[in-house]
């Protein structure tokens, strides 16, 4: 009898996992995220074979110079036609580092659903954009990025630069390391403070904002926050990310944020 109980209430517990399971799966959508350029097919028929919920297109956030517009009116109508749904995000589509914190945000906001990335629909640099944003991003290794393989491609100019598609190819998300919260928090105090300030300053907004921590009586509080701000923050950014140099004038060291830096901070802030 006991043995029965237990055989009853462990199929109801797993009955119970399982519909948790279907349902989570069920809840889930299916994101293509893809730069739109002189593309249709390349964005519009993957979308359709691989069951997409909703599609993201990334566009030039200069309406007036972006020349393909007629490109995401076709593609848009042909989305409406399939009942796919879709959003915008503009990115400058010459700027590596804008593209990727677009890309980024979009996934951001898409977290609980699985974000399929095509990285052959757009410009070479929104190409190497979105794989960065794939390899930089991927924390719930929910992000896959693929690249739409056209039926045939045409040789001229004015044209829809291929036409069909063939098959999805997966390409493979290698993670690339990011700077640890503080750093990133860190980074920012510095952006904010026009790119350069005095290690003093930094030593006091980095306790205040609690990225380094202080374990010493007042008589020696001073010098260990400095100590702490070294240890935890200035020597990670400087000697292993290079995102900012210590330089000394007068009396002050300075901490300046260095171009390597400003770049990062364009998608990491």
């Amino acid at each position: 009898m006991f043995q029965h109980a237990v055989v009853k209430n462990l199929d109801i517990i797993y009955s119970m996992q399982t519909t948790d399971t279907i349902m989570s799966n069920l809840s889930k959508m299916r994101v293509h995220i893809a730069p739109v350029g002189f593309e249709i097919d390349r964005i519009v028929i993957p979308a359709i074979k691989e069951r997409a919920d909703k599609v993201w297109l990334l566009i030039h956030d200069m309406a007036s110079e972006d020349k393909a517009g007629a490109y995401r009116e076709k593609i848009e109508k042909e989305l409406k036609k399939n009942n796919i749904k879709f959003e915008i995000a503009k990115a400058d589509r010459l700027d590596l580092f804008k593209i990727i914190k677009s890309v980024k945000e979009i996934i951001l906001k898409e977290k609980a659903n699985d974000i399929y990335v095509n990285v052959a629909s757009g410009s070479k640099i929104q190409a190497i954009a979105c794989m960065m944003a794939c390899m930089i991003f991927n924390t719930k290794n929910n992000v896959k990025p693929f690249y739409a393989e056209a039926e045939k491609y045409a040789a001229f100019e004015g044209k829809q630069q291929s036409i069909g598609w063939k098959r999805n190819i997966g390409l493979p998300a290698y993670e690339i390391q990011i700077p640890k919260p503080e750093l990133v928090t860190a980074l920012k105090i510095i952006r904010e403070h026009g790119g350069k300030i005095t290690k003093k300053e930094m030593a006091k907004l980095a306790d205040d904002a609690k990225i380094i921590t202080v374990g010493a009586r007042e008589e020696n509080f001073e010098q260990a926050r400095f100590a702490s701000l070294d240890k935890n923050i200035i020597q990670p950014l400087a000697d292993h990310w290079k995102f900012v140099e210590v330089e000394k004038v007068g009396r002050n060291r300075w901490i300046k944020i260095t171009e390597s830096g400003s770049q990062a901070a364009e998608f990491l802030i």
